[in-house]
């Protein structure tokens, strides 16, 4: 049986888009399953000053960086920064088991254990591919930052 990331590879974009919207679609999923590839454009869904932290184009779903800046170990980091990560996705119409590439930048490297704990399942049964670093300068007081792509 086919998992949908691998329906949303081997099916036209648009189809998948259309099917896996369920119920009432988000403007994002409206326009990826009304739009062929070929008349993609970029949509801000939201915007700053400085940065778009999610945008669609087409089917795909960008999201940027969320870190947690608040107290708390690296548990507690990690769940608040996949919850957030979870509302940014289900507001576009799109859902954590829908993630195709998942970058995680931790604080300290000694973290990764800890962070790992947090992490898994969250995704569902086929995770995304992910790429895990210790970066110098996190931003702000967070132990993590994770950015991810995903499909609608």
């Amino acid at each position: 049986m086919k998992s949908n990331r691998r329906n949303f590879l081997g099916k036209g974009l648009a189809a998948t888009a259309a099917a896996a919207a369920v119920g009432t679609k988000p403007v994002a999923a409206q326009e990826a399953a009304e739009n062929p590839a070929g008349s993609w454009k970029k949509k801000v869904l939201r915007g700053g000053q400085r940065y778009s932290s999610t945008i669609a184009y087409g089917n795909l779903l960008f999201i940027s960086g969320v870190g947690y800046h608040k107290e708390g170990d690296i548990k507690v980091h990690t769940k608040n920064v996949l919850d957030e990560i979870q509302k940014q996705l289900e507001a576009a119409g799109s859902s954590m088991e829908k993630c195709l590439k998942c970058n995680v930048y931790l604080a300290d490297l000694k973290d990764y254990d800890a962070m790992n704990e947090e992490f898994q399942g969250r995704f569902g049964p086929e995770p995304p591919v992910r790429t895990t670093i210790a970066a110098a300068g996190v931003p702000g007081k967070s132990l993590v930052e994770i950015d991810v792509i995903a499909y609608i």
